[in-house]
């Protein structure tokens, strides 16, 4: 059977940036798996799996655009210090993690300004960044119903604890 519309993958993963640096991976013996067509994976990724049949292996690359998007600096803000907590000393590229409308997102610190305010970015912590997927396509099947879960607009991955794709680390999920 090979990938289609609605239907249930399993892929064993690894995800690096141009720099060949590791972010993420599928625990050893824990494919992701999702149901295609529902938003729990990029877009981008879930197009160029199309086709593909358990066994199949891949290199996928991602252009910003295809994966999270270029960095938008309209999502750059200038905050007061007062809203951090107060036993915490912000320092630049701190991540904080905070609940939006959408899910859970990821606010980096990208300068402190003075003792009065931080200027933080609310870009995904990947936008910007071409992501380069090595991967091994495990299972693919019908999808049981209770698989078939639609995921709210914008949201990428699904994975528990809203970090990457099977970790925490925001890097392969888009919920946020």
């Amino acid at each position: 059977m090979n990938i289609e519309d609605k239907t249930f993958v399993a892929i064993d993963y690894k995800l690096s940036l141009d720099s060949g640096e590791e972010i993420d991976r599928s625990p050893d013996g824990k494919p992701l798996g999702f149901v295609t067509g529902t938003g729990r994976i990029l877009p981008g990724l879930e197009k160029q799996l199309m086709g593909k049949a358990a066994g199949d292996s891949a290199r996928i690359v991602l252009e910003a655009e295809d994966a999270y998007g270029e960095v938008n600096e309209n999502l750059f803000r200038d905050v007061p210090v007062s809203e951090f907590p107060k036993d915490v000393e912000v320092k630049e590229g701190m991540a904080f993690h905070s609940q939006s409308a959408h899910g859970p997102v990821t606010i980096t610190i990208a300068s402190v300004n003075d003792n009065e305010t931080v200027t933080i970015n609310l870009n995904h912590p990947m936008a910007g960044k071409r992501l380069h997927f090595d991967l091994k396509v495990v299972e693919v099947r019908e999808p049981l119903a209770e698989e078939i879960v639609e995921q709210p607009a914008g949201c990428a991955c699904g994975t528990e604890g809203g970090g990457g794709c099977g970790s925490d680390t925001g890097s392969a999920c888009a919920c946020g």
